[in-house]
């Protein structure tokens, strides 16, 4: 609902309410809704579908879930059907749909797809889950730079070049030191050296900031490459073997069933995510530096007005952003692949850009993005390994088709930051 001016018999102006209905929420549920109740009808499958809830590794033993396919697909597609209707009626009648309806058809509508997709097979939870994380703890920190700084008017685009840089600068120095750690410094300073050149251009030269961006993708996808083929791939035993950081599991918190072995028996740059997500998330809308960095994104005249250097601050928070960028990168060369290699990053950059969009330009919605995202890439991987009859090429398709649907389906029409994209010329 609004209020809107009204004018009233007498000549007298009112406020009147206007009334709003709220579709989007409720459309994309039918929507989803009926693609699933089309792949049910047109590929049916039978048989048993399990689920290990537990994991080897762990104490505590669970017990291997089994249901029939058919019937449980076609009653929880009911309970898909009752949900979306109810998303409907909350529009008609003016409501705004609870945020717990959509969490909970997410939840049901992935359990009823798995459960077609492991017809006669089985599904490890857990081992899904943490490979989920996995994918996406790149994501997230390319989220969190994209995130800080948009936050701040600079439509970082270069995120792509801050995860090569920094997965080049981690993989060699950690290879040369014998040392994880000075790898991940190396990283923050490779994403840093990007972050810069797009800051210098576009904040003290006017250039369009998505121009600038694009470019150094460009410029680092070629110069990694060329380093690659020149010093690596030469020199690989000694430039191309980075030590990784090995897995630490926190004493009963990893021994949690199913959540345990996925979020507290992992490397320290998981660790260190959650403690970026938290500390950002804080900060942005907690702190000094939050409330400052806000104002100079959304109206940089008033900024200025209060003594705020607007220039400086996007200068500096631009960097602050690709350090944490430069993390990301370091994730693919010293825990995930173990070496750098050509174009590893497989434009990784652009979805964590579409994660911070999807995300609204917050920290904590952005993370929860780039999880969706790496839950999808994922999927991808383990529908291959059931043998689903949906085409390889089709699942090649979907981590990209969810972001595309998510960015364009589900946040189309939500407004950035005002100033995000513009420079600004003190007057």
């Amino acid at each position: 609902m609004s209020l809107a001016p009204a004018v009233a018999a007498d000549g007298t102006i009112q406020l009147a309410t206007v009334k709003v209905r709220h579709w989007k929420m409720a459309i994309s549920l039918a929507i989803a809704t009926f693609l699933l109740f089309l792949l049910f009808l047109l590929v049916p499958r039978d048989g048993v579908s399990s689920f290990r809830l537990g994991d080897r590794s762990s104490s505590i033993e669970l017990p291997t879930v089994s249901v029939p396919t058919a019937p449980t697909t076609w009653g929880v597609l009911i309970v898909l059907v009752l949900l979306t209707a109810w998303a409907l009626w909350d529009a008609w009648s003016y409501r705004r749909t609870g945020v717990w309806l959509p969490i909970v058809y997410g939840v049901l509508a992935i359990f009823a797809f798995l459960t077609w997709a492991a017809a006669g097979g089985l599904v490890p939870v857990t081992g899904l889950l943490f490979g989920s994380l996995s994918l996406a703890i790149p994501l997230i920190f390319g989220a969190l730079g994209g995130v800080i700084g948009e936050r701040v008017g600079v439509v970082n685009v270069a995120i792509e070049g801050q995860f090569l840089l920094g997965a080049f600068s981690a993989a060699m120095l950690a290879s040369i030191t014998g040392n994880p750690f000075v790898g991940l410094i190396g990283a923050m300073i490779g994403g840093v050296l990007v972050a810069f050149v797009l800051a210098a251009f576009s904040i003290k030269y006017l250039v369009d900031q998505v121009i600038v961006g694009v470019v150094l993708n460009v410029l680092v996808t070629g110069l990694t490459g060329f380093l690659y083929g020149a010093l690596l791939v030469p020199n690989e035993s000694v430039l191309n073997r980075p030590v990784r950081f090995t897995r630490w599991e926190i004493p009963l918190l990893g021994e949690i069933p199913i959540i345990g072995p996925v979020l507290f028996n992992q490397t320290f740059i998981v660790y260190l995510m959650y403690f970026t997500v938290g500390i950002v998330a804080w900060g942005l809308y907690r702190t000094r530096w939050g409330l400052r960095l806000r104002a100079v994104g959304e109206h940089p005249q008033a900024a200025d007005t209060v003594g705020i250097k607007v220039n400086t601050s996007r200068f500096w928070n631009v960097s602050l952003a690709g350090a944490i960028a430069g993390i990301g990168g370091a994730y693919f060369t010293l825990v995930s692949v173990g070496q750098f290699t050509k174009e590893m990053t497989a434009g990784l950059g652009f979805i964590a850009l579409a994660a911070v969009i999807f995300g609204r330009w917050d920290p904590i919605r952005a993370t929860l993005a780039a999880l969706l995202f790496g839950f999808a890439t994922n999927l991808q991987n383990l529908l291959t390994v059931l043998g689903t009859p949906i085409p390889s090429e089709f699942m090649l398709m979907l981590p990209y088709l969810v972001t595309i649907i998510a960015v364009a389906g589900f946040a189309g029409q939500i407004r950035g930051p005002a100033a995000a994209g513009k420079p600004y010329i003190k007057g």
